[in-house]
């Protein structure tokens, strides 16, 4: 059977959800770019292939996808395990719709969606919606706490005017440097507040030069590359990406103990979402320590300003790196074990409209 995948071809290729099409010989005719992204395959290199291939991990699926082509009715498994390639294993529900054509058997359409995905979709609005609250309280707080202290140190200086004692004037100084040290501070739990000035950069230019700085700091880490040299020119603030990487690069130095081993990874991402917005193109930048892994109690909580591990931290870094790459319409996702911690950052490879 030769089935037509002219019609509605375009609405299949835009959806996030994975599509597949297999005639009634159960050979692939048709996958979407979701569907390329989960199998880790091109189209052109796995059509043909057989439903039992690609279905494979669960008796359900098939199942299912010979009750779909026999009776002609719909079908839908949930929470299936699905073989991947690599040994990788993926949680879906698939739904199986019959295809008719006049004068033939009926081929298949098989929908796939992955309850990974919409769980970190789930998890990235949380983190979205959390980090634009924590700003927003600590932007109250600061302007709280920032107009005392202006008094205060108005006070000092001008106490400090009237005395004649060095020694005195000694404590009006200390009283001054702490309020413009507590200033400093605040400024820095708030984060940058300029808006990014952007141009074309080549992202692994860029890390090359985060390299540079890093090594200049620490000689003993060992850096790795693992880049995907096709990655076109992305549309960022070049100083404020420097500044986000760095943060999270020095962040595994420390956990490493500045011994470890640490990789700089790019990927390009497909039909990506970040918040509520799905973008067709990201670009992965993977910063990956061997260290001791961050405690499950704390991974929720390390991109919260002033939330830290180690006795010696601010809990600043990974607070304003998160802050840059939300103002440049991404995120940072992170997850860790033992041996392997990784942060992620996802940027969209689209110009907004009106930049």
């Amino acid at each position: 059977m030769n089935i037509s995948m002219t019609n509605g071809q375009q609405a299949l290729d835009n959806m996030s959800t994975a599509v597949l099409v297999f005639d009634n010989d159960q050979s692939l005719v048709y996958m979407n770019p979701a569907a390329e992204v989960i199998f880790a395959v091109s189209q052109k290199r796995i059509l043909g292939s057989k439903a039992e291939l690609l279905l494979s991990g669960s008796k359900s699926l098939m199942a299912s996808f010979d009750r779909a082509i026999k009776q002609g009715v719909q079908y839908a498994e949930r929470e299936q395990q699905l073989n991947l390639p690599e040994g990788k294993k993926l949680t879906v529900d698939c739904t199986f719709t019959p295809l008719f054509e006049p004068g033939a058997k009926q081929g298949v359409l098989v929908e796939i969606n992955s309850l990974e995905r919409h769980k970190r979709i789930s998890r990235e609005e949380a983190l979205i919606t959390q980090h634009h609250i924590t700003k927003t309280v600590m932007r109250g707080l600061a302007h709280e706490i920032n107009n005392p202290l202006g008094g205060l140190r108005g006070a000092a200086q001008l106490l400090e005017k009237e005395l004649s004692d060095a020694g005195l004037r000694e404590y009006t100084g200390i009283i001054i440097e702490e309020a413009d040290r507590l200033q400093k501070l605040l400024s820095r739990i708030l984060g940058p507040n300029k808006i990014p000035k952007k141009k074309h950069i080549n992202i692994h230019e860029l890390l090359h030069h985060v390299r540079k700085l890093v090594s200049a700091e620490n000689t003993t880490v060992k850096i790795k590359f693992d880049y995907d040299p096709s990655i076109p020119e992305l549309y960022i603030d070049q100083d404020q990406l420097i500044q986000a990487i760095l943060n999270i690069v020095r962040n595994a130095i420390q956990a490493t103990n500045g011994e470890g081993e640490i990789i700089l990874r790019t990927r390009i991402g497909r039909y990506y979402t970040i918040g509520t917005k799905q973008y067709k193109l990201v670009a992965r930048i993977d910063v990956i320590d061997n260290g001791p892994g961050i405690p499950v109690d704390m991974l929720e909580k390390i991109f919260y300003p002033m939330v830290t591990g180690r006795a010696e931290g601010t809990g600043l870094g990974l607070s304003i790196a998160q802050s840059i790459i939300n103002s440049h319409g991404g995120i940072i996702e992170c997850d860790s074990k033992e041996g392997k911690t990784r942060f992620t950052i996802v940027l969209p490879m689209e110009v907004p409209k009106d930049e």
